[in-house]
C-alpha cells in the first residue's frame, strides 16, 4: 500500500468516527459510503478495522451507532408475543423512554442467537416493522414459538420498572 492510499483512508476513517460520534442516530453504510464518495465495502472494510482499534461501533439494522460509554441501566426481560404483536411490544417499551438493544431466542441446535436492534423510538420501530414486511423475514421469535428476550437500557431504573409494568399488563412478560 502507498503511503498515500494509508494517509487516505486514515482520514477517511477519522471522518467515519466524526460522522458516528456526532449523529444522534444510527448512519447507514451506504450513507457514509455517499459522503465519503467511496463503495459501501470500503465503508464495511473501514467499520472493520476500526472496531479492530477497539472503537465502540455497533452494526444495527438501522446502520452503525458509536457506542459512548454512557451510564445507563440496562436489564434482560423474557417476552412471549404473536407476530403481530410485535410491534406493539417494542412501542410500548420506547413509548417510555427504553431503548431496545436486542433480541435473544435459545435455539435447539444453535444454542443463543442474538441480534442487535437499537430501537429507541417509534420511529425505529416503524422501520423495524416496515423493514421485515418489505424483506419478507422471519423474526426470531419464530424460532421459539414466541418466547424472546430482550436487552433493555434506560437512564434510570423508573423507567425500565414503569416499562415492565406495561409489558405485564400488555400480557405480553413470561
Amino acid at each position: 500500500m502507498t503511503k498515500q492510499k494509508k494517509v487516505l483512508g486514515e482520514t477517511r476513517r477519522s471522518f467515519i468516527l466524526k460522522q458516528l460520534k456526532e449523529s444522534p442516530n444510527p448512519v447507514t453504510g451506504s450513507h457514509l459510503a455517499k459522503l465519503a464518495n467511496v463503495s459501501r465495502q470500503v465503508i464495511v472494510q473501514d467499520i472493520s478495522l476500526l472496531k479492530a482499534r477497539n472503537h465502540p461501533i455497533m452494526a444495527t439494522a438501522q446502520g452503525y451507532i458509536y457506542m459512548d460509554k454512557q451510564q445507563s441501566i440496562s436489564r434482560i426481560i423474557a417476552c412471549q408475543h404473536s407476530r403481530e404483536e410485535t410491534e406493539n411490544e417494542l412501542n410500548i417499551i420506547v413509548d417510555h423512554g427504553v431503548t431496545v438493544k436486542n433480541v435473544i431466542v435459545e435455539h435447539p441446535v444453535y444454542g443463543e442467537i442474538t441480534a442487535s436492534l437499537m430501537i429507541k423510538n417509534r420511529h425505529d420501530v416503524k422501520n423495524f416493522i416496515e423493514n421485515i414486511k418489505k424483506m419478507n423475514a422471519s423474526l426470531l421469535l419464530s424460532l421459539t414459538g414466541g418466547p424472546h428476550l430482550h436487552t433493555i437500557e434506560a437512564d434510570s431504573e423508573k423507567l425500565i420498572d414503569d416499562a415492565i409494568m406495561s409489558l405485564e399488563k400488555a400480557g405480553y412478560l413470561l
